[in-house]
């Protein structure tokens, strides 16, 4: 006489898988601070700690991206201004931001942006579609991705 199982019939798995978010797209921040070329260092300082952000996008009348200014672009500001002994009221951020902005497309997945983001040592990626700003991208963005992602399969 042969050994019974008493397992019971086996639930077929559910081998469907639900369809997870995982471009730059869907985690990237679409309203932002953005500045003026016209705008006063000053005042670009003011913002960034009023909303305690570390930079932000530099955009034209037409919301067009023509450059990228941060704490750092600010800090050498002061710091110029301090050695020469000049006010700093006089400068306007065209004069300080980063005008070669490297951006990122917003259908790339968020681990290759990741990638990116450690090859390249920035903090923040503007997206632009259409010629327009649409969007922009942190490291902060990419960890909250990860962790909602977190269980799912890694792809």
């Amino acid at each position: 006489m042969g050994i019974k199982s008493f397992v019971g019939a086996r639930k077929k798995q559910n081998l469907e898988i639900e369809h997870v978010a995982v471009r730059v797209c869907d985690y990237m921040s679409r309203e932002l601070i953005t500045f003026k070329p016209e705008e006063m260092v000053e005042d670009v300082i003011d913002k960034l700690i009023a909303n305690r952000i570390s930079g932000g996008p530099v955009v034209n009348d037409n919301y067009e991206l023509i450059g990228i200014i941060s704490e750092g672009d600010c800090l050498k500001q002061i710091s110029d201004s301090r050695y020469y002994n000049m006010p700093m009221e006089q400068h306007k951020v065209e004069t300080r931001m980063i005008r070669d902005v490297e951006t990122i497309d917003g259908n790339m997945n968020i681990f290759d942006a990741a990638n990116k983001f450690l090859e390249s040592k920035r903090r923040r990626f503007p997206i632009v579609i259409d010629g327009k700003l649409a969007g922009q991208i942190s490291q902060k963005d990419i960890l909250k991705a990860a962790l909602t992602l977190k269980g799912h399969n890694w792809k």
